[in-house]
């Protein structure tokens, strides 16, 4: 009798037990009543998107405008348009040579500039501090540097690496100041 009494309370407890589990099943599967399936579609008309907010995370993060790592390809070919008689003129870019050409395997028009002012400041050959700083080997001999690899390093490691004896941490401080002067100048 006893165990009859126990069989029969874990039968109830069981059959609440799945009926509670099977309602909230139900309810996390999406709504239901009377505008179910407006809601189910994404109406434009229903009331999330009549508040004028995006769903999509993305859209939630805004854009700065003042960037300047946001330079499209024509603005970033005006600065070095800009640059290159500059860049000569101080002996920086050869007088055959123009930034477009040097900066072309650089993705921040500031990292070239900085690789410039360093080879300029330290007598590297630029072609094998722009292969070890990019990553990228152009068509430029490269054959004599020590570093001509096709993994990218940051330029203070492409300075050591080139010239050991040389104060690499104050020469990519000197380069990256420098950089940030010349693109200020031309008002980039």
């Amino acid at each position: 009798m006893k165990r009859s009494i126990l069989v029969v309370a874990v039968l109830i407890l069981s059959v609440s037990l799945l009926s509670t589990v099977g309602a909230e099943r139900a309810a996390a599967q999406g709504p239901a009543g009377a505008g179910a399936s407006t809601a189910a579609r994404g109406n434009s008309n229903s009331s999330d998107s009549k508040s004028g907010h995006s769903l999509n995370p993305i859209k939630w993060v805004k854009k700065d405008k003042g960037s300047k790592h946001s330079d499209s390809n024509g603005s970033r070919s005006d600065t070095e348009k800009k640059l290159t008689p500059k860049l000569q003129a101080q002996g920086v870019l050869q007088a055959n040579a123009n930034a477009t050409d040097a900066c072309a395997p650089f993705v921040a028009l500031s990292e070239c500039l900085a690789a410039l002012h360093a080879s300029h400041n330290l007598g590297l050959d630029f072609n094998c501090l722009r292969s070890s700083v990019t990553g990228v080997l152009t068509s430029a001999d490269v054959s004599g540097c020590k570093s001509a690899s096709d993994k990218a390093q940051s330029l203070h490691k492409a300075i050591h690496l080139l010239n050991p004896d040389a104060d690499a941490k104050g020469a990519t401080k000197n380069a990256e100041q420098q950089a940030k002067e010349d693109l200020k100048d031309v008002g980039a």
